[in-house]
C-alpha cells in the first residue's frame, strides 16, 4: 500500500460530504455548496422572488363566467362514447376551488397538492393528472418554488414547496366569458368593412323607392306607414309645384281669408 493510500483509506463515493483535501488536512472547504441529490425539481425558483411578476390580477365580475366558460368547453370538446371532456370532472372541481381562494386583487394564488386533496376528498394522482389537464389546455399555468431548508453546512440546502399558480382562459373559452359578461369584441375589419357596404347600399335602394314603398320598407304595412307616405306624397308636390306651395294648402288658405270674421 503506497502512503497515497494509507492517508485515504476508502477513497469517497460522488455522493460523499467530504473531498480528498478535507480528509488529508483535515480543514473543511469553503467552495460553494455542491449537488446533495434532495428531491428538487428543474425550473424552480425560491419564494419570493418572481411571484410578482408571475400572479395577475383577477377581475371578479367574471369569476362565474370563467368557471362556466371552463365548464363550456368540456362540454362542447367531449368525444363521442366518453365519460368526460378534455378537462374532466375533477379539473372542473379544481378551477371552482381555485377561483374560490385565489386572491383577486393580485391574482396570488398558491394551493399545495394536499390542501386541494382535502378539500376536494381526490387523491394525489387524481388532483395532479387534472392539474396537467388544465394546464394543457390553457386554463392555469405555474410556477415551481423552493425556500431554503436553514441547514447549515452540509445537507439539503433548499425545499420543494407548493407551486404558484395562475388562473387564465384560453382562446376557445374567452368568447363564452364575454357573452357572459356582455362584453362586445371589436369586429375584424373586413367584416366591418363589409357592414358598412351594406349598409350603403340599403340606404341607397330606400332613397331610389317613391315614397310610400319606401314608408312601407322603414315602417312596415300598417296605418302609421299610410300617414307617413301621405305626408311624404305632400312634400313631394309642394316641391314641384310652380309656388313652391302645396295647391290644397294654397286653395284652403285662400277660402281662410274670404271667410268673415
Amino acid at each position: 500500500m503506497t502512503q497515497f493510500q494509507s492517508l485515504t483509506g476508502d477513497l469517497p463515493n460522488a455522493k460523499s460530504a467530504r473531498s480528498l483535501y478535507e480528509i488529508a488536512t483535515g480543514i473543511q472547504s469553503k467552495s460553494k455548496a455542491r449537488r446533495t441529490f434532495q428531491p428538487v425539481r428543474r425550473n424552480s425558483f425560491n419564494a419570493g422572488e418572481r411571484e410578482g411578476r408571475f400572479w395577475r390580477p383577477v377581475d371578479p365580475k367574471t369569476k362565474w363566467a370563467r368557471i362556466r366558460a371552463a365548464e363550456t368547453y368540456d362540454r362542447q370538446n367531449k368525444e363521442v362514447g366518453k365519460r368526460n371532456g378534455p378537462l374532466g370532472h375533477v379539473a372542473l372541481e379544481i378551477v371552482r376551488e381555485m377561483y374560490r381562494i385565489v386572491d383577486y386583487k393580485t391574482g396570488r394564488l398558491e394551493p399545495s397538492i394536499d390542501f386541494l386533496m382535502g378539500k376536494l376528498q381526490r387523491s394525489r394522482a387524481a388532483i395532479c393528472a387534472a392539474l396537467a389537464r388544465l394546464r394543457e389546455h390553457g386554463f392555469i399555468e405555474w410556477m415551481r418554488r423552493t425556500e431554503p431548508t436553514g441547514n447549515e453546512g452540509w445537507g439539503p440546502q433548499v425545499r420543494q414547496i407548493s407551486n404558484a399558480y395562475r388562473l387564465c382562459v384560453p382562446k376557445a373559452a374567452q368568447k363564452v366569458v364575454d357573452f357572459i359578461t356582455g362584453k362586445k369584441r371589436p369586429l375584424p375589419a373586413d367584416d366591418a368593412h363589409r357592414r358598412e357596404q351594406a349598409a350603403a347600399q340599403e340606404q341607397e335602394m330606400l332613397e331610389s323607392l317613391p315614397m310610400e314603398e319606401r314608408m312601407a320598407v322603414i315602417v312596415g304595412q300598417n296605418p302609421l306607414a299610410e300617414t307617413l307616405a301621405r305626408i311624404g306624397r305632400l312634400i313631394e308636390d309642394n316641391a314641384s309645384s310652380p309656388s313652391g306651395q302645396n295647391p290644397d294648402i294654397v286653395i284652403n288658405n285662400e277660402r281662410l281669408r274670404r271667410a268673415p270674421l
